[in-house]
């Protein structure tokens, strides 16, 4: 199987990242990806992007070395309702937005029910793409209706390489994603398989969740980032619906 984008990068503007944009971009080029998201934390986490570095990616070329730089960000839910730590304005004027729970952004573990029904609430908001590590057993949710609402406001659940490796943040996530995974296939949904990288080796390393998805039974055809035309045309669908 062979993905041609990352979708969920990291900067040092997240602050605990440690390579630059051209450097990530460098590195994708240099593993023969088409494209990369760049998806810096949202200001909620701590050491997260200011709201100015979002407003301001405007002034990235669309290009860098021949690879397609999609411009984004990963977005936290901050409370009950499924707000999230930056203004609809902004999130409007970016190409890939990612939506996650993180630990110490204002909301906080509440059981399988109420994360669900928050991450079903931010779904809601229209600016979103992709749920990122959903699997991630800190803040578990029902897969079947997280998937089920994925559907029908048209984002994409991730398979996070990052979740599943032994230096991972996110200990303990195999079962989680793999259920999601198993879910996802049954519902006939695509999923996106992204590195989380958080340093530019890591761009393009997605054989973990490469192999949990095969295990789930998905085929390249249902990986939306195996190509920058499928995730250019999903794009262009989202923004229209």
């Amino acid at each position: 199987m062979k993905l041609l984008v990352d979708l969920h990068t990291h900067t040092v503007a997240s602050g605990h990242a440690y390579s630059t944009v051209m450097e990530m971009a460098k590195a994708a080029k240099d593993k023969g990806l088409e494209g990369i998201a760049i998806t810096d934390h949202g200001p909620a986490l701590p050491g997260g992007a200011h709201p100015f570095h979002f407003w301001n990616l405007r002034v990235l070329p669309k290009e860098i070395f021949g690879v397609r730089i999609l411009k984004g960000a990963e977005a936290n839910i901050v409370n009950l309702k499924g707000e999230l730590d930056l203004e609809d304005e902004l999130l409007e004027t970016l190409d890939v937005v990612l939506l996650a729970f993180h630990p110490s952004c204002g909301y906080e573990d509440r059981g399988i029910a109420g994360n669900t029904k928050t991450m079903i609430s931010a779904l809601k908001n229209p600016n979103i793409h992709i749920i990122a590590h959903p699997g991630n057993p800190s803040f578990p949710v029902d897969a079947a209706e997280v998937i089920a609402a994925a559907k029908e406001y048209n984002a994409v659940i991730e398979l996070n390489n990052s979740s599943l490796l032994p230096t991972a943040s996110r200990l303990g996530s195999y079962e989680s994603c793999l259920s999601i995974a198993n879910e996802a296939y049954k519902s006939g949904s695509e999923i996106v398989v992204s590195s989380d990288a958080h340093i530019a080796t890591g761009i393009g390393n997605f054989d973990n969740a490469i192999n949990l998805a095969l295990k789930a039974g998905f085929s390249e055809e249902r990986i939306l980032n195996s190509s920058i035309n499928k995730v250019l045309n999903f794009l262009k669908i989202k923004s229209l619906s």
